[in-house]
């Protein structure tokens, strides 16, 4: 049974309140009305905030709803793009690199002999401004490399859009970036740097500061150039990831393409010119411009919790064991040269407070660490821009600093004390005829939850929307279709500290998803259940037998088609397949030979289909979109 009811209330000083989710903290009331007297004056959607007290999380809350249809509760495990405060993160990428000696920040970036010399698009640069080739790692950090997006430097009007772009900040004008560059769309980060780069600075770099979103994409550049790795993929590998934090990832720029637990977005218009130049009039917040191309300067999505999980490993204060050296964030934080509230990817003020703010059209956030000892994340689903827009930035800037002033007594628990690593190699075997054994490697939980559903019908793989809840207890059911419901039919199959279980009542039909999360119960974290939702151990599977054999030998492309699915069998034999429709008819069975091959989908009707490939008592299955 659950052991804890989420408080829901439905009415407070006369109006309706907003859903409010997360675990309840009797002492911190006051915080919860704030932010909801917030949501009600500028009609925001949603909030998510998470609020540290000496590197233990007290406060994990959310209000409103996640989605446009508002008929998703947002929850803390929403993640929402967090725009600008993807600047301090990247921050403290460069510095972790610095700290390992394989950059240093007097490093020159550009030509010859500099870390981007021979970068695949920027050695082909056509530099009209020498001074470029003085750019430093810290001029990037600090905002002093030469650029200022103040200056104009678009065509009027600025071609293909029919008006005129002030200023100089090339992501704002995608088309015309990837027109003047000679590329296809959607624009790159690199295209939008070298709009730049090949033009004039405008200030020697290192003798002002002009706040600059392309000197982050740089930086991003550098990650990427000196790790040889993908500058997402190295963040999660060195920084998070060993944090716990799985709830943090580059965001996609359209509805569709939103991350599994991303949060939905309002913005403020929509625009017949896409970032895609199709000519589809589209909201402004999905395809009036590119998220995934703002990469370091503005493109993280992230979890409230997350952002302050972060900010607790570079704090500087002695409270939680931080990632950087104290040299090192004193270097990160200590005021630029050319502005004193301004530091490596941070603001900063002389009484050793750290913030940033975040904002793009359809989300604004603040990331604040303060000489008190406390650190706090705010992220919203709306930007005001109206006449009320300085009201609104002050309320939102308020909101920790009020919370902390109106509370008289801090929880004892700590929501940091939650699983980092989830359980893995979640293996699956089956008696082909209605039960299911599946075992796993336990992460560093106390206990976990093993859910599972029926995803014959879905044309997602896995097509999970609902989770575990932070502070509830689950009941499992080893019977399919018996334990708890999430909420979208994933049903608990188990629910303890072992490692394996065999699921029974099963149809020998139908697809099945399973996912093993990890979850801490402790008398430091209050008692309750605390999950860990990224990165979870999962597999589907038939009640036939483990395909994960063959999955690292079989390639099945595309899995979207009109036509034509093509195969590519590196396995040491050939393969047995067979072709079903989500009724569970076989409409073709053939021998996939060694080596490439197609089958031709063009006489099927549009649908789903399940591809099954088999070989001795190995099997595996791969779903397929004829359209």
């Amino acid at each position: 049974m659950k052991t804890l009811k989420l408080l829901i209330l439905s009415l407070l000083t006369g109006w309706m309140l907003n859903a409010q989710n997360g675990i309840p903290v009797p002492g911190m009331t006051s915080c919860d009305a704030q932010i909801q007297s917030f949501m009600n004056t500028f009609d925001i959607p949603s909030v998510t905030m998470a609020l540290a007290k000496d590197g233990e999380l007290k406060y994990m809350r959310s209000f409103g709803y996640a989605n446009l249809a508002q008929n998703e509760e947002s929850q803390p495990y929403h993640m929402f793009r967090i725009a600008s405060i993807s600047k301090p993160i990247t921050a403290i990428g460069i510095m972790k690199m610095v700290e390992d000696g394989t950059i240093a920040l007097n490093d020159k970036v550009f030509g010859p002999g500099a870390i981007l010399e021979n970068h695949w698009y920027f050695s082909n640069s056509s530099i009209v401004d020498t001074e470029v080739y003085d750019i430093t790692v810290q001029h990037l950090l600090e905002h002093s490399a030469g650029w200022d997006r103040s200056v104009n430097c678009f065509p009027n009007p600025t071609d293909p859009y029919p008006w005129f772009f002030s200023g100089c900040d090339p992501i704002v004008a995608p088309l015309h970036v990837t027109q003047s560059q000679g590329q296809s769309n959607p624009v790159k980060e690199e295209f939008l740097i070298n709009y730049l780069l090949e033009k004039n600075l405008n200030f020697s770099p290192g003798t002002s500061y002009s706040y600059s979103n392309m000197g982050y994409l740089v930086l991003s550049e550098i990650i990427e150039e000196v790790s040889g790795m993908d500058y997402e993929a190295w963040m999660q590998q060195e920084i998070f990831h060993p944090l716990g934090i799985y709830d943090m990832y580059i965001g996609e720029n359209l509805l569709e393409d939103k991350k599994e637990r991303e949060g939905e977005y309002v913005g403020n218009g929509f625009t017949n010119l896409d970032l895609y130049g199709s000519g589809n009039t589209v909201p402004w917040e999905y395809g009036g411009f590119s998220v995934n191309a703002m990469d370091g300067h503005g493109g993280w999505i992230a979890s409230a919790r997350d952002m302050v999980r972060l900010l607790v490993a570079v704090d500087g204060f002695p409270t939680k064991p931080d990632i950087l050296s104290p040299a090192t964030i004193t270097s990160m934080v200590t005021p630029s040269t050319n502005n004193a509230n301004y530091a490596k990817g941070w603001s900063v003020n002389s009484l050793n407070n750290w913030w940033h703010t975040g904002a793009i059209d359809g989300t604004a956030s603040v990331w604040v660490r303060s000489n008190g000892g406390y650190t706090w994340a705010v992220v919203l689903n709306k930007r005001v821009v109206d006449s009320n827009a300085t009201a609104f930035w002050n309320a939102l800037d308020g909101m920790g600093w009020n919370c902390i002033s109106s509370t008289a007594n801090f929880p004892d628990f700590d929501l940091l004390d939650a699983p980092t690593v989830n359980a893995s190699n979640l293996n699956v075997s089956g008696d082909e005829v209605s039960s299911m054994d599946l075992s796993w490697t336990n992460g560093n939980g106390t206990s976990r939850v093993v859910v599972m559903k029926d995803i014959t019908n879905s044309t997602d793989v896995y097509n999970f929307s609902s989770y575990p809840i932070d502070g509830i207890d689950y009941t499992g059911n080893s019977s399919f279709g018996s334990g708890e419901n999430l909420g979208d039919d994933t049903f608990v199959v188990y629910s303890g500290n072992n490692n394996q279980v065999t699921v029974t009542n099963l149809d020998p039909t139908k697809q099945y998803a399973m996912r093993v999360y990890e979850y801490r119960k402790t008398a430091t974290n209050g008692n309750n259940a605390l999950y860990l939702l990224g990165n979870p151990a999962e597999r589907e599977a038939f009640l036939s037998v483990d395909g994960h054999e063959l999955a690292q030998f079989v390639k099945v492309a595309p899995t979207i088609t009109q036509n034509f699915v093509h195969l590519e069998n590196n396995y040491p034999e050939s393969l047995h397949c067979e072709v079903y429709d989500v009724s569970g008819r076989k409409l073709n069975a053939l021998q996939v030979p060694m080596g490439k091959s197609s089958i031709n989908f063009s006489p099927y009707q549009n649908g789903l289909y399940v591809m099954i490939f088999k070989s001795g008592k190995n099997s595996w299955i791969k779903k397929i979109v004829k359209k």
